[in-house]
């Protein structure tokens, strides 16, 4: 029974698939707790240093940072957050076709672009299509470190200080629940009033200021931008390994019903061999009783 081999082997080849399907399964549920964690712990540093911000600039409407200012250049940054790895779904292909519309319009607009790559998924998508690339991070593991997103970061946040861009972007995963993630491509830059709000309605505390307002104010903006980044890239983590463990598990469920297709098959094929040779011993003893 050539044809009930071949079955066999296909069901075997499923098992062994499921098997490894059900692993990354356990493992990706396991990571996405960590990562979900570490992704909670860091909201309230960015929502207490976006108050701190917001509070700066109210209590010192004299001094403009270079974040909150217009430029006026005909170009646009990109940051884009993306993984490291793939069997997540859809994730990376839904942020990297919102990226895929914004740079129509911007090409549309006579705009150039300038991206900062963080994750192998995005950086290779930036050069298949031929973007700017002018920096990019890659392996940054199931943990994110922020000292490894400040230097390719800061070429961007450079730039539009120096004027260079006029507005800096931010694609990139965030977490809604452990079934829903939603593709956000955001405005970094320049800091729009309206997502500085200061606590307490119109209330502004007032600061004494060491060594002066001017550098307080811009450090603290450079660390607040920097905190929205490292909370991007938690989101990331966090929906990354909520995605694979979500397709993952469809996997293994589907390798089940493929599974149980191949064994019906095998039961079919291999009852239909055993009839056809019932029917050849009867034919043959029949025609041994005619003679």
């Amino acid at each position: 029974m050539a044809a009930g081999k071949e079955i066999r082997g296909k069901i075997k080849s499923v098992e062994n698939t499921k098997k490894i399907t059900k692993a990354m399964e356990m493992v990706a549920a396991s990571k996405m707790r960590k990562a979900q964690e570490r992704m909670r712990a860091a909201r309230p540093y960015s929502e207490k240093i976006r108050t701190i911000a917001a509070n700066l600039g109210k209590a010192n409407p004299e001094y403009t940072h270079a974040f909150m200012q217009t430029n006026e250049a005909k170009a646009a940054g990109y940051i884009l957050v993306t993984t490291d790895k793939g069997l997540c779904g859809g994730m990376n292909t839904n942020v990297l076709r919102a990226l895929t519309t914004k740079l129509r319009e911007e090409q549309a607009a006579g705009v150039t672009v300038e991206a900062v790559a963080i994750g192998n998924k995005g950086f290779s998508f930036l050069n298949r299509i031929g973007a700017r690339v002018v920096s990019h991070v890659t392996q940054l593991g199931d943990t994110p470190h922020l000292e490894k997103l400040i230097g390719p970061v800061k070429v961007l946040l450079d730039a539009y200080a120096e004027g260079k861009v006029n507005a800096v972007y931010l694609c990139y995963t965030k977490f809604i629940n452990t079934m829903r993630q939603e593709s956000v491509v955001e405005q970094l830059l320049p800091l729009a009033s309206d997502s500085l709000q200061v606590e307490g309605g119109q209330h502004a505390w007032d600061y004494i200021y060491e060594p002066d307002a001017a550098s307080v104010i811009d450090e603290l903006l450079v660390r607040y931008v920097e905190s929205l980044v490292y909370q991007a890239v938690a989101e990331n983590m966090a929906s990354e390994q909520s995605a694979r463990m979500v397709a993952m598990k469809a996997a293994t469920d589907n390798a089940g019903n493929v599974i149980g297709e191949l064994k019906l098959i095998y039961n079919k094929t291999r009852q239909a061999g055993i009839t056809k040779e019932l029917s050849e011993i009867v034919s043959g003893a029949a025609a041994a009783a005619g003679v």
